[in-house]
């Protein structure tokens, strides 16, 4: 039985693939230092003879000698606005240093590997759709460049390790992402919008809500991520992402009718280095590895909001 890791694997879309990767017949190792994961995610998963936890920060080495690990999904790193700005050194740093430490592991078992990049890397982008050769327009000193700049540094740090030591490597550029299992207190668009509606808040949106984003639901990443893992002779980078794009104003009104909330939607001030705009283009992911979503938006966001109103009625219970 193949042994698999997940680092990253008790947050919100680690713990999606953990399951599925069990599911595949697989045994996983999950590796979190749960500073965003939540053991609650994965508390499913315990019972099961084939999943070991380990509590750990891949920023310290880490080592698996036990195990005959033959993949490495490496989800390490905080990945909301909120989470990553909250320490930005230890985001840069595992980044760097965890990426390093990850790509040694791998080294170290002959394993393939798969490092989850972002969309970020394309920063505020001026082409649109980005394509996988766009090079991006990032900052590299505003408060986003912690992350946007740390996904850029640990590609760079695949393809050496790939090109000095024959590494095995993949590299998926994820764009924006929901489902359940989503941090309530995670900062994005779509939690914000879902919580706030359900409390019956008024619904924030940052800008005056014509920017667009692009959403996937988590079942139909996962599926790419582990597509793009077991698909021969092709390292990526490669864009998963659901390419249907929406104004995040429409994506507001469609949560309030979803909840049929009170809620009003109120603008504030667009955060310093927000992209305007953010829609991937999928030829390359469907071209290699015969893969693009088919889970619909209203599907996908009704099942995140069952999730979240069982969370909150759950909370509110205490």
């Amino acid at each position: 039985m193949a042994t698999v890791v997940v680092t990253g694997g008790a947050g919100f879309i680690g713990s999606h693939l953990c399951e599925a990767l069990l599911a595949l017949g697989n045994r996983v190792v999950c590796v979190d230092n749960l500073f965003t994961g939540n053991i609650a995610n994965i508390r499913q998963l315990l019972p099961d003879s084939r999943f070991r936890f380990v509590e750990h920060d891949i920023i310290t080495p880490f080592f698996l000698d036990d195990e005959d690990i033959s993949q490495i999904y490496n989800l390490a790193c905080p990945a909301s606005p909120v989470h990553y700005q909250y320490n930005a050194i230890r985001t840069i740093k595992a980044n760097t240093i965890g990426v390093i430490n990850a790509l040694g592991l791998a080294k170290r078992h002959q394993a393939r590997i798969l490092q989850s990049s972002t969309s970020e890397v394309y920063g505020d982008p001026l082409v649109h759709p980005q394509t996988e050769s766009y090079k991006g327009n990032v900052s590299t000193i505003g408060p986003r460049a912690c992350y946007d700049e740390g996904k850029r540094v640990a590609e760079t740090l695949f393809f050496d390790y790939h090109r000095t030591h024959g590494i095995e490597i993949r590299v998926a550029r994820i764009f924006n992402t929901y489902g359940p299992r989503m941090a309530i207190n995670d900062g994005r668009v779509v939690s914000n919008f879902i919580t706030q509606a359900l409390r019956g808040e008024d619904i924030t949106i940052y800008g005056d809500g014509s920017q667009t984003r692009s959403f996937c639901f988590v079942s139909d990443l996962v599926g790419g991520l582990i597509r793009l893992m077991n698909t021969e002779s092709f390292t990526g980078p490669v864009n998963l992402g659901n390419p249907v794009e929406l104004h995040v104003g429409e994506l507001a009104k469609e949560v309030i009718a979803l909840t049929e909330s009170s809620s009003r939607i109120v603008t504030r001030p667009l955060p310093a280095d927000d992209p305007k705009q953010r829609k991937p283009d999928i030829t390359l992911a469907k071209e290699n590895l015969g893969w693009e979503p088919t889970v619909d938006r209203t599907t996908g966001l009704t099942a995140t909001v069952a999730y979240f109103r069982e969370i909150l009625g759950r909370n509110a219970g205490k």
